[in-house]
């Protein structure tokens, strides 16, 4: 949220002829390297206070603001990306450092040049730029997790929900594809503009007309980003307080707007603080890094579950399943209904690891899951270190980096060959995640090698902001979960 306000707000002084940051540049100056943004960020500050004021007077007014912006945007992405195939010139992508130096009038020996040109041509920057900006513009796939939050309203979630997620999966890609592709065709990318490159790339064009009509779509577009990221936040909020890992004064309901305002009002003054002081870089690297946490959190759940004995242990998961559930699966994911079953006593051999006796998942099964899972994500993440600051001894073919490479490879395998021999879970379900454990274990790798292309500022801001957490946490939440409690 914070960082879209930013954004919005950067393209909106961009139009205006950068009068806002003018006006504050000599008379507010917070700026602390690494750690506040060199001027605080008044318009975004009003910005989220009226959005929150708008979702806090109740959903139907919001949900119809955002149905005009989605359209608005849909239609500009279209000339976006027609306009800019049609004004696109392909030698944009295949530019010299001699094309460089024309456009920029600098020294081709001048440290700028290795950083804003790099080698030229379509990848410039290599495959570690590549992974650095994918590790940046991950929030350019963040809010489709918001459909899986709508399951109690759809009348086929278990079918719904995947195809909708990967639907909208697409849609992104397609999206932001086409505007990338158009925008570095129209200006060569060393030239875009940082805070408004859309209408600038327009003017660079020739089309200044165009420039307005696009920065009105862009002010649209990025109006439906801070309403789709402000919407859910009060009900997870809301959410995990009626639960009691926040407090409580968060999960109160106005009589009068029917929607959670103490935690409508406690997120929005959140994300109108950090847009205040933060960098917008900083704020989306911020975004970025625990989102590809969260996500990796999910790959982990889905490689540890599939393969434990009892899945189902909260009051409302065991209702579903008394409504929905056949008896075999009530049998199979609650064993408790079986009384009559013996559990027979299990030991740790090295035969157990690789030719496990059951069929089925045991509480034995399920710990060596829990262990190897446990390895398999502590060797990613010394492999992906690896990977990120040894490069260049990998590119000249160090051989003890090298070595130590194959070996850590090595060690990833055992683990999971052991998970791939224990049995799964064989409750019938109308969507699993396919191919385990190999693709869970891809989707943390994947998320971890792009955590790490982060920079320090980066981890630094994510591990205060993880200290918070678990202070909450730890010092309240645990003692008063009502889920805790039950399970």
């Amino acid at each position: 949220t914070a960082s879209v306000a930013r954004a919005w707000s950067a393209a909106f002084d961009n139009i205006i002829g950068n009068h806002i940051s003018t006006f504050f540049m000599n008379k507010t100056t917070v700026h602390l390297p690494g750690v506040l943004a060199e001027r605080p960020d008044f318009f975004a500050l009003i910005l989220i206070g009226l959005l929150t004021a708008l979702l806090a007077f109740g959903v139907s007014e919001s949900a119809l603001v955002n149905k005009i912006f989605t359209a608005v945007n849909l239609v500009v992405l279209g000339f976006v990306i027609i306009a800019g195939f049609v004004k696109g010139d392909i030698k944009n992508w295949q530019l010299s450092e001699e094309d460089y130096i024309n456009h920029s009038y600098l020294d081709p020996q001048d440290d700028v040049r290795k950083k804003a040109f790099g080698s030229g041509g379509f990848v410039p920057f290599g495959l570690e730029g590549i992974l650095t900006g994918a590790a940046t513009c991950f929030y350019a796939f963040v809010g489709f997790d918001c459909i899986a939050t709508t399951g109690e309203e759809a009348r086929n979630p278990q079918r719904s929900i995947p195809i909708g997620i990967i639907v909208s999966l697409l849609i992104c890609f397609v999206a932001y594809f086409g505007v990338s592709a158009a925008l570095t065709l129209m200006v060569p990318y060393f030239l875009l503009n940082k805070e408004s490159p859309l209408p600038e790339a327009f003017k660079a064009v020739g089309w200044k007309p165009a420039r307005y009509a696009v920065a009105v779509g862009s002010l649209c577009a990025l109006s439906t980003s801070l309403l789709g990221s402000m919407f859910p936040m009060p009900r997870v909020i809301y959410a995990m307080a009626e639960d009691g890992l926040l407090f409580r004064f968060l999960s109160s309901i106005n009589s009068r707007t029917k929607t959670p305002l103490s935690a409508t009002i406690t997120s929005g003054l959140l994300a109108a603080v950090m847009a205040f002081l933060l960098d917008l870089k900083d704020l989306v690297d911020l975004m970025s890094i625990g989102t590809l946490l969260a996500y990796s959190l999910v790959a982990v759940c889905v490689l540890i579950l599939r393969y434990q004995s009892e899945q189902l242990n909260s009051p409302k998961a065991m209702e579903m399943l008394e409504l929905n559930g056949n008896e075999e699966e009530r049998v199979i994911m609650n064993p408790t209904v079986t009384a009559t079953s013996v559990q027979q006593k299990e030991t740790l051999a090295l035969a157990t690891l690789f030719n496990p006796p059951a069929d089925t998942p045991t509480a034995l099964s399920g710990r060596i899951v829990y262990i190897c899972v446990s390895v398999i994500a502590t060797l990613i993440v010394v492999i992906c270190v690896v990977l990120t600051l040894k490069v260049t001894a990998l590119k000249d073919a160090s051989v003890g980096w090298i070595m130590a490479l194959v070996l850590l490879l090595v060690a990833l395998l055992i683990p999971t060959i052991i998970i791939w021999r224990q049995p799964q879970s064989n409750a019938r379900l109308n969507f699993k995640v396919p191919f385990l454990p190999l693709l869970p274990i891809f989707s943390i790798f994947i998320n971890i090698l792009l955590m790490v292309q982060l920079n320090t500022g980066t981890w630094v801001r994510f591990a205060i902001w993880m200290a918070v957490g678990f202070i909450i946490y730890f010092g309240y939440g645990i003692r008063n979960s009502v889920e805790g409690k039950s399970a």
